[in-house]
Formats: structure tokens, sequence, C-alpha cells
């Protein structure tokens, strides 16, 4: 079991977490992330995430971010347009696809329920 813990974002080690070339639309992005917490029952997930900047697809998972460094603008088919920057919260619904261009590195602190 996991007990309580403090994590100084800024300087977490990432692991790469490669994306499918499938889902890269321009440029080189590259994925880093680290999954800090997980349920028993693998439902509940908390981490940190990176991307460098590119554009890439994705089909989100039922998720609360918040961006602490970098900027990008998330397009979501049939919804709205999000400009990220450091400070920003967002929530994406599971199901939603997206478009992400990542003007400057972005890292976030994220929370997913499945």
């Amino acid at each position: 079991m996991i007990h309580s813990f403090a994590l100084h974002v800024p300087d977490a080690d990432l692991t790469p977490e490669p994306l499918d070339p499938a889902q890269i639309v321009s440029g080189s992005p590259e994925v880093t992330g680290k999954v800090v917490w997980e349920s028993e029952d693998g439902r509940q997930v908390r981490g940190v995430w990176q991307i460098t900047p590119g554009v890439v697809t994705d089909t989100e998972a039922d998720e609360m971010f918040v961006v602490l460094s970098g900027s990008a603008t998330v397009e979501v088919d049939g919804g709205p347009t999000l400009r990220l920057g450091p400070g920003d919260m967002a929530v994406l619904r599971e199901g939603d696809r997206t478009t992400w261009t990542v003007h400057e590195t972005l890292r976030k602190v994220y929370a997913i329920n499945q």
C-alpha cells in the first residue's frame, strides 16, 4: 500500500512513453511520464505527464489535469478549443477525440478515473 507522500513535480524523473506513430500529425513530439499512484483495482491513476512540441491526436480518458509549465492548444472534436498554459486546469471526457498542438514543452499533473 502506498501511503501519503509529496513530490516536487518540476524535478520529477519521467520515463519515456513512446507515441504510436499514427498519432503524430507533425513534428517529432516525445512523451514522458510517471504514475505516482494507482488504485488497487487500476481504475484511478494519478501522475505527471510531459510532451515536447508537435501536433498529436488522442482519444481521451476521464481526466482532470493542471498544467505546470509550457503551452498547448487542444481541439476537442465537436467541442471546445482549449488554450492551456501554466496554472490552467482542464477536464477531458472519456472518449473525447482530441488534437494537441504543443507550442512549448508541456508538463501536467493528472487524475484519471476509468
